[in-house]
């Protein structure tokens, strides 16, 4: 392990975060913190992953999109920041691709992804 990967290992298991095993075409809720003058609440943004970028590592982050009210919204999170409270796997998507760009250009029936049925965690990661 080179000295960069290490450091990097260190600095995400000082952060000790929770972060499920998702890829692209599950579709996740993120509870994310919201700060409204003095006050701050979580809200749940939910939509399907269409990208992860640099893998688990410190700088990871993740591309979700969803349909709000007929209009497809798209939002970049950062996997360890400090303002996402929860990632939940609502469902797990069957897709054969890294990335669903594509999908941007769908509309209703064309644009859906089957379910995986069958999922089994990978050793050491929890669902």
């Amino acid at each position: 392990m080179d000295l960069i990967a290490q450091l990097e290992a260190e600095q995400v298991a000082a952060l000790g975060k929770n972060i499920p095993d998702f890829k692209a075409g599950d579709t996740i809720r993120v509870g994310y913190k919201v700060t409204e003058g003095s006050r701050t609440r979580v809200q749940d943004y939910e939509g399907v992953c269409i990208s992860r970028k640099n893998g688990n590592g410190i700088a990871g982050s993740f591309t979700v999109r969803k349909i709000s009210f007929g209009e497809g919204v798209e939002r970049v999170f950062p996997l360890f920041s400090t303002n996402i409270d929860s990632i939940t796997v609502v469902r797990r998507g069957r897709v054969r691709r890294a990335k669903l760009y594509y999908l941007r250009s769908r509309r209703g029936k064309s644009a859906r992804i089957a379910e995986v049925t069958n999922y089994k965690p990978k050793a050491g990661a929890e669902a």
